[in-house]
């Protein structure tokens, strides 16, 4: 998998983003925006480096780039608000030259500005166009022929428009026009080219709705209020951690659609459309909570923020309502819609998990396959409840318990692609994986401050499957502030004394172990005076009481009376829990997100459409249900995008601040989000509990409000995104 830039293409990017930074600065902006809404020297600058050529072949004089090369410098175009119908005259100089080649070398040297129009001109000869106001070439359909079109001033009409940004309206059917190419073929060219077109305005979109939030944020660590600034809101800082974290998932996506065109997959179609509608939305909603973080400064046009609320919401609606790509989504997901896929070229990024992760996967879904009766199906349950303790152990003993353990210590030196396969498995196969998930936690911390006699004790137990682990971090009155808790461990002869209250303390009905945050001294800061212990829930002076949630699980609260332990079995140093605790968090919080839930989900809520009636048909022909499940569609892309990109930070040691907590907040937000909308959209018979898909709908509805709390909260990761990737200022003392 690789989510990275190769050389020459991080070299294209800083070529473009240095060309814009001086040729496309806000000072040349403004003034071009002031004067004829187009800067000629910038248009040059442009065709100099090879813009125009770039997805031209080399016969015809092009550099017979790809779509991702042409993405990377609209996103650099977004960013720096560059004016023209950049992505437009991309293509239509490639149109130009695989039809007749005729103006092409006019077109590449910037000497014409080409621009494309979306719809056919024998139905609407009358066009609102990118580039309208002084477009030299039209590229446009035409009937059953493909043509260039060569407007007049008298063919305009040029208003004010919401960004000022050059589209206007033209009447091509007036316009002198020459055919390129005619029939099935060249419709293809051009219908390929519109969908081009797309991928390359979301990557556009998304570079401007990344600056638009970085100049918000650069104003809340500036900005002071009541003496402090205002980032340190979280009214402030969240939705900036909510807009960048939509925005890196976007972005992704984009590439995502643009591989899945490269490798054929039967619905990048429907990934293109949902691609730009996603970048059309964020930038939009971005840069309007953008502008408002300047408050009442963001209305006047003395800062540069109203430029890009401006032209987010300007650029895709020259092509309509991007509301409407929803609908096409949902035509080419469930209606059997064709689209025709540009060529996309050499494609470098890829979201491949590789052949030890496909290995890995068919080998837990062997064990599955073998291992699940029928009596251990029905045990199964997507809580602690659906822990077995044979089953667990029959993991270990297959090395297929702990994967990215080595070897030695009963794993399979997994990477993260492969585990992350490989609990995709678990997922298909309704398999619990909570006492794994905590146990793993629990062992890693005993493998990395533990004393040796505990690892003999406890480690060895966790390995061979013979132990598992809860976790004792949240109190009753601390909740997701674990720092804040209470519960005492006291020096007691050679050991500990611990004495207090842990709430949702889930598994300790079932687990042999806790892995518990005490306090140990309450004489300094609450952060410092807190120590990690494991302990047996099978010494005296436990009790566990169960508590029920409405998601059908059990959970606990665990009342610790006087409760012994030895020191060997404290995990770090006396008060240095923080450390330890922070690993600890760091695994949680790069688990992988909820992504895997959230698109079986979906694909239970596209079983019951498929079954329930609605005007006489299959609800899944009413185009109105095809939006919805295209929009749930679209966040699950977006999330497992986010979530993989996290995989590969930790696999490639790449630097990508807060990456875990975004697919974290993302996929659980999102998971409740279209647990409730698709709860809606196939009600009554999703209020049901019926075997089968109405009771899955049923139970990720309410099992989704969970995924928003466990491992912290969704407010304390947004904290988190705020703080490492927007660099805002601390939000939680």
């Amino acid at each position: 998998m690789n989510f990275g830039l190769n050389d020459d293409q991080q070299m294209l990017r800083d070529s473009f983003a240095r060309f814009l930074d001086s040729e496309s600065s806000m000072s040349r902006v403004r003034q071009a925006l002031e004067g004829e809404g187009f800067d000629p020297a910038l248009w040059s600058g442009l065709a100099d480096l090879g813009t125009f050529a770039m997805r031209v072949p080399e016969e015809a004089g092009g550099l017979a780039m790809g779509t991702l090369d042409a993405a990377l410098v609209l996103e650099e175009a977004g960013r720096t608000l560059a004016l023209g119908p950049i992505a437009e005259a991309i293509l239509a100089a490639r149109l130009i030259a695989l039809t007749t080649g005729e103006g092409i070398d006019a077109v590449i040297a910037g000497e014409q500005v080409a621009t494309l129009a979306f719809r056919d001109v024998a139905e609407e000869p009358v066009q609102w166009l990118n580039g309208g106001d002084r477009a030299d070439l039209v590229i446009a359909r035409h009937g059953d022929d493909l043509v260039m079109v060569a407007p007049a001033d008298a063919h305009r009409r040029v208003d004010e428009t919401l960004a000022a940004n050059g589209i206007a309206e033209v009447d091509l059917g007036r316009a002198p026009r020459t055919v390129l190419a005619s029939g099935p073929e060249a419709l293809a060219l051009f219908a390929a080219a519109l969908e081009e077109w797309k991928l390359l305005t979301a990557c556009q979109l998304l570079g401007l709705a990344r600056e638009a939030v970085r100049l918000a944020a650069a104003y809340a660590c500036e900005r002071k209020a009541f003496g402090v600034p205002i980032g340190t809101f979280q009214a402030i800082s969240h939705p900036l951690a909510n807009f960048i974290t939509e925005i890196e998932g976007g972005r992704a996506f984009a590439w995502k659609a643009v591989h899945m065109v490269a490798t054929g997959e039967p619905q990048a179609g429907a990934a293109i459309s949902l691609a730009l509608w996603w970048a059309a939305k964020v930038a939009s909603t971005s840069a309007i909570q953008s502008l408002r973080t300047f408050g009442g400064y963001g209305l006047t046009t003395e800062y540069d923020i109203h430029l890009y609320n401006l032209r987010a919401k300007a650029t895709a609606l020259v092509w309509g309502d991007s509301a409407r790509l929803l609908e096409e989504a949902g035509r080419r997901l469930y209606a059997g819609e064709p689209a025709v896929l540009p060529d996309v070229g050499p494609v470098s990024i890829d979201f491949d998990l590789g052949e030890d992760a496909r290995a890995l996967a068919a080998e837990v879904d062997r064990f599955f396959e073998e291992t699940l009766t029928p009596e251990l199906k029905a045990h199964a349950h997507y809580s602690w409840d659906g822990h077995h303790p044979a089953v667990h152990k029959k993991l270990a003993e297959a090395g297929l318990l702990f994967p990215e353990l080595s070897p030695a210590q009963g794993g399979r030196g997994a990477s993260p692609y492969a585990r992350y396969a490989a609990a995709d498995v678990w997922e298909e196969h309704g398999w619990s994986g909570h006492a794994r998930g905590t146990t793993m936690m629990a062992a890693a911390m005993i493998d990395k401050f533990g004393t040796d006699e505990l690892k003999a004790e406890v480690l060895t137990r966790i390995l061979a499957g013979e132990a598992v682990c809860s976790l004792g971090y949240s109190e009753p009155g601390s909740g997701s502030d674990v720092f804040s808790a209470q519960t005492k461990a006291t020096p007691d002869g050679n050991g500990w004394r611990i004495d207090g209250t842990k709430m949702f303390t889930s598994g300790a009905n079932l687990a042999d172990y806790v892995l518990m945050l005490c306090r140990t001294n309450p004489d300094v800061a609450k952060h410092k005076g807190l120590t990690m212990f494991i302990v047996p829930l099978m010494a005296d002076g436990i009790e566990v009481q169960p508590v029920h949630t409405f998601q059908d699980e059990r959970t606990n609260i665990t009342f610790y009376d006087n409760v012994k332990v030895p020191d060997t079995w404290r995990i770090g140093p006396v008060d240095g829990g923080v450390r330890a605790m922070s690993a600890a968090l760091e695994l949680e919080h790069g688990g992988g997100g909820f992504a895997k839930a959230h698109g079986l989900l979906i694909r239970m809520a596209e079983d019951l459409a498929r079954e329930i009636r609605f005007a006489g048909k299959p609800l899944i022909e009413d185009p109105a249900a095809q939006v919805r499940l295209a929009r749930a569609r679209a966040h699950h892309m977006v999330g497992e995008m986010l979530v993989l990109r996290s995989l590969w930070s930790v696999e490639e040691k790449q630097d990508l601040p807060a990456c875990g907590p975004m697919a974290k907040v993302f996929t659980s937000e999102k998971f409740l989000e279209d647990g409730s909308d698709l709860l809606d959209l196939t009600a009554p018979l999703s209020l049901s509990k019926r075997d089968g898909a109405a009771a899955h709908v049923n139970t990720a509805y309410r099992h989704a409000h969970g995924t928003t709390i466990y491992a912290g909260t969704s407010e304390i990761h947004r904290s988190m995104i705020a703080e490492r990737a927007l660099g805002l200022p601390r939000t939680r003392a």
